[in-house]
């Protein structure tokens, strides 16, 4: 089975250019591949797994695998998928956020022995003269073409309009391509479908300068069953950073995963085999609990290592009580099997002095303190709506002042709604 039959298989692709001279391209060796990557934070979040997962996935295969971070382009801000003009960085926040996605990229994608690439468009478009960059790439771009790709076209029927720094976002991204496949013969660019527009500008500033045919897969927009955005909670985005979002968090988020995605969500964010993930289509109730644990185990895994995994999948159990993983159901994973019940360190904690909880604590306010609740309003409404509990005991009073007396063996548990905790330790 070819790279781009697994990718079909999975549910990664929406669409490709020039199917028949990509299948040729994938067929006659190892190739490089790339995908951009926006740096305007110093994480990725879960909406970046998609390209993630499809570049780990080429690599597997033999294939390399090229991470393109947008040192350059991040300092103009890409308008697609956007109403509004992107905040402007400057160099210095971009190479700190470059920094942190490139730890992260590792998780999934190995550099060593020069089997990926991380390369930054800083390096180029920075040095770029304008006059000959006008007459050597700009004259092959019509503005005409360029006014009917959707990133342009939503933009300038918004209110705020197009600028003419974003105009120039295209130009940009197809020279990327070009000075992409001059440098590494790279001949795939993937991304997501709002970013068809650009890739095309790529292949058709390759075939106008070189006369080499490249190509280009876009990814489908992943949402959830319910509509909802991938990655967005109440709480906000779910970051690939450990410091941004705990494992045991991240952990959370996929186990919390819609029934119905969840066959959908294996088979795009883990790498256990299609045969397992389709055996578990029909299930239900406890078995198909058992199998969001896989889930949530695996991601987790990827995304943090196995020994925080383990942890998360632990501190799970601890929490929520311990389920045993049938054999049979996706045997390939490493997830223990085993019945565990133990305490883990994974759960979120912090450490109130003795001192403080002598004198007591508001409860609302210790929930808002914690990040169980995003203010103190919204710490009353739970506690209101009956949703805020200390050791499983429910707290009805608006004012109850929270004190040592609360102290179970040294710590407390807070638990917000029915899967969100926190373990307060007496210090």
């Amino acid at each position: 089975m070819s790279v781009l039959d697994i990718l079909y298989e999975r549910g990664f692709i929406d669409a490709v250019t020039h199917d028949q001279e990509l299948k040729l391209i994938l067929a006659e060796g190892p190739t490089a591949c790339y995908i951009g990557f926006d740096p305007t934070a110093s994480s990725l979040h879960i909406g970046s797994l998609v390209p993630i997962m499809s570049l780990a996935h080429m690599q597997r295969q033999g294939h390399k695998p090229i991470a393109l971070v947008g040192g350059g382009t991040g300092l103009v801000g890409d308008p697609s998928g956007k109403t509004e003009m992107r905040q402007l960085l400057t160099a210095d926040i971009v190479q700190a956020n470059v920094i942190g996605i490139q730890k992260q990229l590792e998780r999934f994608i190995s550099f060593e022995n020069n089997k990926a690439l991380l390369v930054n468009n800083a390096d180029w478009l920075t040095e770029i003269e304008y006059i000959p960059f006008l007459r050597d790439i700009g004259r092959h771009f019509s503005v005409n073409r360029m006014l009917k790709a959707e990133s342009y076209r939503m933009r300038l029927e918004s209110e705020e309009g197009l600028n003419f720094i974003e105009f120039n976002y295209m130009l940009l991204q197809a020279y990327d391509f070009l000075k992409l496949f001059d440098d590494y013969n790279c001949r795939i660019q993937m991304g997501g479908s709002d970013q068809w527009g650009n890739i095309v500008a790529g292949i058709e500033l390759v075939r106008k300068i070189r006369q080499e045919t490249v190509c280009g897969i876009t990814f489908p927009l992943i949402t959830t069953s319910s509509g909802q955005k991938m990655g967005k909670t109440a709480r906000g985005a779910v970051w690939l950073d450990p410091e941004k979002t705990s494992p045991y968090d991240y952990y959370q988020y996929w186990i919390n995963t819609d029934d119905r995605d969840v066959v959908r969500f294996l088979a795009l964010f883990t790498f256990l085999p299609m045969d397992e993930i389709n055996a578990v289509k029909k299930l239900d109730g406890s078995d198909l609990n058992s199998v969001k644990s896989i889930l949530a185990f695996e991601t987790t895994k990827l995304a943090h290592g196995n020994e925080e995994g383990l942890k998360a999948y632990r501190a799970a159990v601890n929490m929520f009580g311990a389920r045993r993983i049938p054999e049979f159901l996706l045997p390939t994973s490493t997830i223990p099997r085993e019945l565990v019940q133990e305490n883990e360190t994974s759960v979120p904690r912090s450490g109130i002095e003795l001192s403080t909880l002598r004198q007591g604590i508001p409860v609302f306010k210790l929930f808002y303190q914690v990040g169980l609740a995003d203010s103190g309003s919204a710490a009353r409404r739970l506690i209101a709506q009956g949703g805020a509990y200390i050791n499983n005991n429910r707290i009805d009073d608006l004012d109850y002042i929270v004190t040592d007396k609360d102290l179970n063996k040294e710590e407390m548990i807070l638990r917000a709604g029915k899967k969100k905790y926190h373990i307060i330790e007496s210090v």
